[in-house]
């Protein structure tokens, strides 16, 4: 047989067993889509530099409804929060709606709220909406913070414990905020990208603070920036990151809704405020709003109110009483959001009442572990302020305390207003108003009376100046009726002695104040009258334009130098009685 054909023969059976293994091998399977990814978010606002649980305990609802009051709050006990609620998803991050720093604790502002921001490092925030209060001490200051560095622009020392302050590992975002030179303060927005090839997911993140945020600082502080509408910049950078593929849009926004009752602090039912206009004429594509401003919470799907809308809404109080946990899953096939869920969670942390003993706890909430390291770290600024915190400012009568309702007289705004009355009579005041919202705390007092100098600071920590202006009778009743411009926000001015008014909310706007005094004798629309506030309301805060009209300005001493001096003139302060406001409208 020639070789050929040998060579046929045996190769002939290969040959058919290949064709035979050929035809028998099935056609690979189609590619499965890839699996649904969830981003786990961590949604705060409002941090405002508490270190350390809140000083008073915090009434809040457990699930069964109860009201219980608990400590809450507290830097490592936030972070153990946030840790948890980390560890449900492989991928997960921490958006921040600003005011994480300002109108902050002693341990913290004495520093410049470094320490603020050392703890957010540590937490690993990845954005942070600026807020209002993050250009308290001017945006030069807010510039350092964010980027590092000792450089002085105010009148505290900078790096003070940490000598090589190196900023913040995470971006401020300020979408709306525009320089002279065109640019944004801060970038408009960030994104982050989980996962890998089919199964990869990016968020988008925009961040902005309210537009009214030049007439909530003083006015220097915010000199060379734009403030713009917060709907149109959001709108202007959805549409950037839709052209950039990503797949959930998040907005962080420093403003915030009111009137969320607590029985519904899970719903929309009766909501307002000046976020809801905002809402309104968002771009469809947003997936979720973190709010804040107003330090309620909430979460709320707006998509209730407006079906073409259905984003959640969410906001987590104030001071690390919360956090919100928040659930979003992403279809990398489709890059849609096809679920979200939100809930706040409290921090329930340990506190000690004024005679040492320890707060009680409600078994209703987990018991939370504080962070050890975050805890370590917080203590080097305690220890840091310790000695000026607990020198002795005076005593006073009895607790001076405040409320949620910022309509309501306190005896501790009245306190107020008298000190800074008194601290003005030389440049000829007769009248002095504080804005209840700038009353931060409450003045409890030891057991004997002694208040003392880290207390007084959380009652005021703004550092304000006191300026006193000429006013005439007609300007200080279009001041009083300042009071009740805003449909959403109730703010009445804390009187000093001796000035007394009426009113009556459902009178025609213009007409609502039935009657002012001064002494007992009526406010008399051709006199002139002396009236001393803090510098932010000269500035026009909180609304109270007329403030800014008046003439022949002095310019006082420090508004917690003053309150401490008033205090300490006594032996000990008597509580006023709040009988200088009358609100006589009819009920319902």
């Amino acid at each position: 047989m020639p070789e050929s054909a040998m060579i046929r023969r045996i190769l002939t059976p290969a040959a058919l067993l290949l064709t035979a293994a050929c035809a028998t091998v099935p056609d690979a399977p189609p590619a499965q889509p890839p699996e649904p990814v969830t981003v786990r978010i961590v949604g705060i606002n409002d941090f405002h530099g508490n270190l350390m649980p809140l000083s008073a305990p915090k009434d809040v609802m457990t699930p069964d409804g109860e009201i219980v009051s608990i400590p809450v709050g507290g830097a490592a006990w936030m972070a153990s929060a946030i840790n948890t609620i980390r560890a449900q998803n492989d991928y997960s991050m921490v958006i921040s709606a600003g005011d994480m720093i300002g109108a902050s604790p002693l341990a913290s502002a004495a520093f410049l709220d470094e320490p603020a921001i050392g703890v957010m490092n540590r937490v690993g925030v990845d954005f942070n909406a600026v807020g209002n209060h993050e250009f308290d001490k001017g945006w030069q200051e807010l510039k350092r913070i964010a980027d590092g560095g000792c450089e002085k622009y105010t009148l505290r020392e900078p790096c003070a414990v940490e000598k090589d302050f190196g900023g913040a590992d995470f971006p401020f975002l300020s979408a709306n905020v525009v320089t002279r030179n065109g640019e944004t303060l801060f970038p408009a927005f960030g994104t982050k990208t989980f996962g890998k090839g089919a199964e990869e997911v990016t968020v988008g993140v925009i961040g902005l603070p309210l537009r009214d945020v030049p007439n909530l600082v003083t006015p220097s502080g915010v000199e060379d920036l734009y403030f713009g509408d917060e709907a149109n910049a959001i709108n202007i950078y959805v549409e950037e990151l839709a052209s950039r593929g990503v797949d959930a849009i998040v907005v962080s926004i420093h403003q915030g809704l009111y009137n969320v009752p607590r029985e519904d602090s899970n719903g929309c039912g009766g909501i307002s405020g000046e976020l809801l206009p905002i809402l309104e004429k968002l771009d469809p594509r947003v997936d979720l709003v973190i709010s804040g401003h107003t330090h309620r919470s909430y979460i709320c799907n707006y998509g209730d109110i407006d079906p073409a809308r259905p984003f959640l809404v969410t906001s987590a109080g104030y001071g690390a009483s919360q956090v919100t946990d928040i659930a979003v899953t992403i279809d990398p096939a489709t890059n849609e959001v096809t679920a979200k869920s939100a809930h706040n969670v409290t921090v329930q942390s340990e506190g000690k009442a004024k005679d040492g003993s320890p707060l009680p706890t409600s078994s209703a909430f987990a018991t939370i572990v504080p962070d050890a390291g975050i805890a370590a770290y917080v203590g080097q600024y305690v220890d840091a302020v310790a000695e000026v915190a607990k020198r002795p400012s005076g005593r006073i009568s009895g607790e001076a305390l405040i409320t949620d309702d910022d309509e309501a007289e306190t005896a501790l705004g009245d306190m107020i207003a008298d000190g800074q009355l008194a601290a003005t009579r030389d440049a000829g005041a007769q009248i002095a108003f504080m804005n209840n919202s700038g009353v931060r705390a409450s003045l409890v007092p030891a057991a004997d009376g002694t208040v003392r100098f880290g207390d007084l600071y959380a009652v005021q920590p703004f550092g304000n100046s006191l300026i006193t202006r000429t006013f005439t009778g007609d300007q200080v009743m279009a001041l009083l009726e300042q009071q009740f411009d805003s449909a959403d926000k109730k703010q009445i001015l804390a009187p000093s002695e001796g000035f007394a008014f009426t009113y009556d909310r459902s009178r025609p706007k213009g007409d609502r104040i039935v009657t002012a005094t001064l002494d007992g004798d009526p406010i008399n629309p051709l006199k002139s009258y002396r009236i001393t506030m803090n510098s932010f309301l000269a500035a026009g805060g909180d609304g109270f334009t007329v403030f800014t009209e008046g003439t022949q300005t002095t310019t006082g001493a420090n508004d917690l130098d003053a309150f401490e001096a008033w205090l300490a003139a006594v032996p000990v302060r008597q509580l006023p009685d709040t009988d200088r406001v009358t609100n006589l409208t009819p009920a319902g």
